[in-house]
C-alpha cells in the first residue's frame, strides 16, 4: 500500500481543519461568469456518472470537473467501465457535440477531491462515493462554499450524519440528498392523501426493501487478496475505513455488502422507502422512540457481511409502527383505520377508488412539489431555497436504518431519544452510533 507522505498529510489536515468559506457568486444573486451553475462530480464510477448525465441535460449547468480515485477500469454495474477518465470523456464529448467544437477539452479530471473542492470557479458539487466516504467531502465542500448534491444513503453512521448537517447549516449551503423518490408524483400523491386523513387515523406503515447481497458486477469477483490495479489509489479509497487488503469484491459497486463501508440493503434502500414513510407520517424532523422485533441474518464469516434477511419495527411516540423488512411487498404501504394506500416507483394503489381519486383541496396539506430531482437542486442553488430532500430530513430518515442495523447486530430492542440522538441506557449501542476513523482522517 502507498504510504501517505508528510506533504499529503499536511494537505489533508489543512483542508479538513482550516478550509476557508468561499461563497460562489450565485449566492449574491449574480450568475457565474458563464451565466451557468458550474459543477464538479466527486465519485464517477456508478451513480455519479449516471447523475452527471442527468445534470448535463440542464442548460443552466456547466460541468467543469470530475474526480475519482480510480483512473479507469471495469468492475462497476454489470461490469461496465468507470472512473475519472471515462467520465471526463463523457463531458467533453457532450460539449463537443453541443458547441460544434470537436476539440473541446475543458473538463478537468482529479484523483484527489481536495483539488476539485478548492477551485473557486465551482459553484456546486455532487458526491457519489462509498458510504464511508460521505461525511468528509460533504463537510469540506460546505466549508469551501459549495452547494452539494449528495447521494443516498446520507451517511455511514448517525454521528457522521449529524456532523454533515451541522456543516451544511453552519455554512448556509444548499444540500439535496439523492433520495429521488421525493420527486416521484406517485409517492407525493400517496403521502398527501395520508397526511390529509383519507385513510383515517394512521396505524401502521410497511416498507418492503430488497434482501440479499447480489453481485452487481455479474462476474463473481474474487474475495481473495490481489495486487492493487494500476491507476487505482486503493489507500485513498479506503480513507477513514480500517486497513484491509485489496480484492475485486471489496471495491466499486459491491462495497455496499461490507459493514466497514456500508449497511447493506438496509441502508442502501433506507434512503428511499423509509424516507417516503417519514414524509407520509409527518415525522421528517424527528424519529422513532423504539426499535423492536429486530432480527437479521448476517454472513459473519464472509467478506460480504451485511444482512441478507432482516426485519425490525420502529415505534413512534404517537403509537404508529413503521415495519421495515425484505419480506414485505416492495414500496411503502400506509394502513389506517379507514383504508390503505401503497406506492412504489411509478405507481400507487389504494383500498378504494374513492380514496385513490380523492381531490386534495387548496386549503389542505400540499407537499413540496418536485418533478425532477436534479432540476430542483439547481433551482434551489439559484433561489437559495430549501430543496425537496434537504439534509436534516435525509439524516432523520437514514437514522432509522442505522438503528435497525444496530438492533439486529446486538439482538435486542433499543429505546431511542430522537431529540438527543442517543440510545437510552445502552452504552454498547451508543458506541455503534459512530465509527473510529483511520489516521490521518478525522471529522
Amino acid at each position: 500500500m502507498k504510504r501517505i507522505t508528510r506533504r499529503e498529510f499536511a494537505k489533508i489536515t489543512t483542508v479538513v481543519v482550516g478550509a476557508p468559506a468561499i461563497v460562489p457568486s450565485s449566492v449574491f444573486g449574480v450568475n457565474a461568469p458563464s451565466n451557468r451553475i458550474t459543477m464538479g462530480f466527486i465519485g464517477v464510477g456508478n451513480q455519479g456518472t449516471n447523475d452527471m448525465r442527468g445534470f448535463l441535460q440542464d442548460d443552466r449547468v456547466q460541468v467543469v470537473a470530475v474526480c475519482d480515485v480510480n483512473k479507469e477500469s471495469n468492475g462497476y454495474w454489470s461490469n461496465a467501465v468507470g472512473g475519472r477518465e471515462p467520465a471526463r470523456r463523457i463531458v467533453n464529448e457532450f460539449y463537443a457535440r453541443k458547441t460544434g467544437k470537436s476539440d473541446y477539452s475543458a473538463c478537468e479530471a482529479y484523483e484527489d477531491f481536495h483539488e476539485l473542492i478548492t477551485r473557486r470557479d465551482i459553484d456546486a458539487v455532487e458526491t457519489a462515493l462509498p458510504d464511508h466516504w460521505h461525511a468528509i467531502p460533504v463537510i469540506e465542500a460546505a466549508k469551501a462554499g459549495k452547494d452539494i448534491y449528495g447521494q443516498k444513503p446520507l451517511s455511514l453512521t448517525v454521528a457522521d450524519g449529524r456532523a454533515m448537517v451541522r456543516a451544511v447549516q453552519r455554512y448556509n449551503r444548499v444540500f439535496q440528498c439523492g433520495s429521488q423518490q421525493r420527486s416521484d408524483w406517485n409517492f407525493r400523491r400517496a403521502c398527501e392523501l395520508v397526511r390529509n386523513g383519507r385513510i383515517g387515523k394512521l396505524q401502521t406503515v410497511e416498507c418492503g426493501l430488497p434482501g440479499g447481497t447480489p453481485d452487481y458486477v455479474g462476474t463473481n469477483p474474487s474475495k481473495e487478496p490481489e495486487p492493487i490495479p494500476e491507476g487505482f489509489n486503493y489507500n485513498f479509497w479506503l480513507g477513514p475505513a480500517p486497513e484491509a487488503p485489496y480484492c475485486p469484491a471489496r471495491c466499486h459497486v459491491n462495497f455496499r455488502w461490507i459493514l466497514d463501508y456500508s449497511g447493506g440493503q438496509v441502508t442502501d434502500w433506507g434512503g428511499h422507502h423509509p424516507d417516503c414513510a417519514q414524509w407520509g407520517m409527518g415525522t421528517e424532523l424527528t424519529g422513532p422512540v423504539k426499535i423492536i422485533n429486530a432480527k437479521g441474518k448476517f454472513n459473519k464469516n464472509d467478506l460480504w457481511n451485511t444482512a441478507t434477511e432482516y426485519t425490525f419495527d420502529a415505534v413512534y411516540v404517537n403509537g404508529v409502527i413503521l415495519k421495515i423488512s425484505n419480506r414485505l411487498r416492495g414500496g411503502v404501504k400506509f394502513i389506517g383505520t379507514d383504508g390503505w394506500i401503497w406506492a412504489n416507483r411509478g405507481q400507487h394503489e389504494a383500498s378504494s377508488e374513492e380514496i385513490k381519486n380523492s381531490t386534495i383541496g387548496p386549503d389542505e396539506i400540499q407537499l413540496y412539489k418536485s418533478d425532477n430531482h436534479f432540476r430542483n437542486f439547481i433551482d434551489c442553488v439559484i433561489s437559495r431555497k430549501e430543496p425537496v430532500a434537504p439534509i436534516e430530513v435525509a439524516h432523520r430518515s437514514i437514522t432509522i436504518a442505522h438503528l435497525g442495523n444496530i438492533a439486529m447486530l446486538l439482538g435486542r430492542d433499543l429505546q431511542w431519544d430522537p431529540k438527543r440522538e442517543r440510545v437510552i441506557n445502552d452504552t454498547e449501542a451508543n458506541t455503534m452510533l459512530a465509527r473510529p476513523y483511520r489516521a490521518p482522517w478525522r471529522l
